[in-house]
């Protein structure tokens, strides 16, 4: 006898960050069908602000946004079933797992809470603030087969909040690799929220993106899905919008996670209708033999201030504070000095502020005095002795401390994850029994593949000079120090021309942060796209605020920006 496949698995989200649109459990709630509602509130940043918090008050350590949403959605979920999994629990999932348990016990609302445990690995890392191994879902699925209405994990890759509950639902094994790739893809499409409805969209104009809906999939038992929303919400799905999702914070062909390795070079994107995206084709590898670990550490003080340069001579006036300020700066000797020129100003300008120009000072140092109030002192004592028109955005002040993530990796057999029961009972997970080793490689990223073969090139015909943007679509982002930008295009014409014509070399030539850095170029055929990887380029991390943009999340749009020689037949 045979048994009908499961149904289709709907899962939704209801955050992409901490900080997120508070009332988005419910609308998620409210709006439509759901099995699984989920919320992704961890980033490299959150987990320093979360270490912090807990250097304060031990018993800190997680989203407190999460807690506030549960009492007020908890009942709601219950009654309608739909089970919740989130990584609120940070730095202390433990401790957030008993306040929703108290937060149901006070409102009279039976419902099992689980949490995931394990990766943890401070003890190892004793000189960081935080050090914490990227788990995958089959914790998360432990606890829900054990019936857990809410799991709450620590640092699991965001794509886990898919993988888990796809697991449990499908009966998925640990070497199902297609299917586990096929989730990991849906998972890594809605763990930014409303970035795949049109949120942060370079083509925004294509819809209403004034408030966008939270996206949802429907999954099936052999991994596809279709990436859609709630009906009546706002923004939109189409392929474009998944394309940018799938490209942010991606590297090459190979998409690396503790579950599977899925290949983004076989992804497939349908449009399947209004407001319908499917996925298919995506074919996954055996997971690395290595966890990621990110680890955040105290890379000790900054301090800054911004001279405001109005009118005339501003080349002149930023060399005069540059020159005044360089006897402080001498005396202090911080450990790094960064300055940096913002021509905002427009000659005859028609306001004084569309006149000015902004001379950025950035201080670091592992000693807090000296970037604290000797420095800052210098810079107000030039407010009379100084240029015309002297003044500055804020007043400086002592030096505040910044974060440093850090990645290293670890053996899985080094990491033990546990489901824990609402009971208390804990469940060992252990890690997959059939990871390959590579080729003596033990750590690090997966090796890139091969470059696909290109597009025969369109023939040569009049171009004219435009901005890229007007062609292709780009989102970027950062992991630690480096950044990407994934650039597509959205027809097949317009990828011959890309695919031969923005190289490494002319992406240098328009983005010139990236000259002396290492940049790698990875070819994705199938969705016309192309990801760069700028090594290096936001220095130490978010944290640091090494750079205007920190965690290039307009860089891709500054990309967008640049003019050069396009074939007039796509234009």
């Amino acid at each position: 006898m045979t048994h009908p496949a499961p149904r289709a698995l709907r899962i939704g989200n209801a955050s992409g960050f901490y900080g997120d649109r508070f009332d988005a459990f419910r609308e998620m709630l409210t709006g439509g069908e759901l099995d699984v509602l989920t919320g992704d509130y961890l980033a490299e940043l959150t987990m320093l602000i979360l270490g912090r918090d807990r250097l304060k008050d031990p018993s800190a350590g997680y989203a407190r946004t999460f807690l506030r949403q549960m009492e007020e959605c908890l009942g709601l979920a219950h009654d309608r079933r739909v089970r919740v999994v989130t990584n609120a629990g940070g730095l202390n999932p433990a401790g957030l797992a008993d306040a929703v348990r108290e937060v149901a016990g006070r409102l009279g609302i039976p419902v099992r809470v689980a949490h995931v445990e394990g990766d943890d690995l401070g003890p190892r890392y004793p000189d960081s603030l935080t050090a914490h191994a990227y788990l995958g879902g089959f914790g998360i699925a432990a606890c829900l087969k054990e019936g857990a209405g809410i799991v709450v994990t620590g640092r699991v890759t965001d794509a886990a909040l898919v993988t888990g509950p796809a697991a449990a639902h499908f009966g998925w094994g640990p070497t199902e690799y297609d299917r586990l790739a096929g989730a990991v893809v849906a998972g890594h499409v809605l763990e930014c929220g409303t970035q795949a409805t049109g949120g942060n969209y370079a083509f925004f104009r294509d819809g209403d993106v004034r408030r966008p809906g939270f996206p949802l999939v429907e999954l099936h038992a052999d991994g596809t899905g279709v990436i859609t929303k709630h009906p009546g919400t706002g923004g939109f799905v189409d392929v474009g919008t998944v394309t940018a999702q799938l490209l942010y914070e991606t590297g090459g062909a190979r998409y690396a996670g503790p579950d599977v390795t899925a290949r983004l070079d076989t992804v497939r994107l349908t449009q399947d209708g209004p407001d319908r995206v499917r996925i298919d084709g995506v074919r996954g590898e055996a997971p690395p033999p290595t966890l990621k670990v990110g680890r955040s550490r105290l890379g000790g003080f900054r301090n800054e201030v911004v001279f405001v340069l109005t009118g005339l001579d501003v080349e002149a006036k930023a060399a005069l504070v540059r020159e005044q300020m360089g006897e402080a700066l001498a005396k202090s000797r911080p450990k790094d000095v960064t300055w940096e020129l913002v021509r905002t100003d427009r000659p005859d300008a028609g306001t004084e502020e569309t006149a000015s120009a902004l001379l950025r000072l950035v201080v670091r140092d592992p000693d807090e005095a000296v970037v604290g109030r000797a420095l800052s002192g210098a810079a107000v004592e030039l407010a009379l002795a100084s240029y015309p028109g002297f003044h500055v955005l804020a007043p400086p002040g002592k030096g505040s401390p910044y974060g440093v993530f850090e990645a290293a990796y670890v053996p899985r057999g080094d990491v033990e994850q546990v489901a824990v029961l609402d009971d208390g009972r804990r469940i060992p997970v252990p890690p997959p029994a059939e990871i390959p080793v590579r080729d003596g490689i033990d750590d690090g990223p997966e090796p890139p593949l091969p470059e696909p073969p290109l597009p025969d090139p369109l023939p040569v015909g009049p171009v004219r000079r435009a901005p890229l943007g007007l062609v292709a679509g780009a989102r970027s982002g950062d992991k630690g120090g480096d950044a990407n930008v994934g650039v597509w295009v959205r027809t097949d014409e317009a990828w011959r021309w890309l695919a031969h014509t923005l190289t490494v070399e002319r992406f240098r030539a328009l983005v010139p942060e990236s000259r002396e850095l290492t940049v790698t170029r990875h070819v994705l055929p199938r969705l016309r796209a192309l990801n760069f990887v700028v090594e290096g380029i936001l220095g130490a991390g978010v944290a640091s605020r090494h750079r205007f943009d920190p965690q290039a999340k307009a860089l891709g749009e500054w990309l967008r920006s640049r003019h050069l020689d396009i074939p007039e037949d796509l234009l």
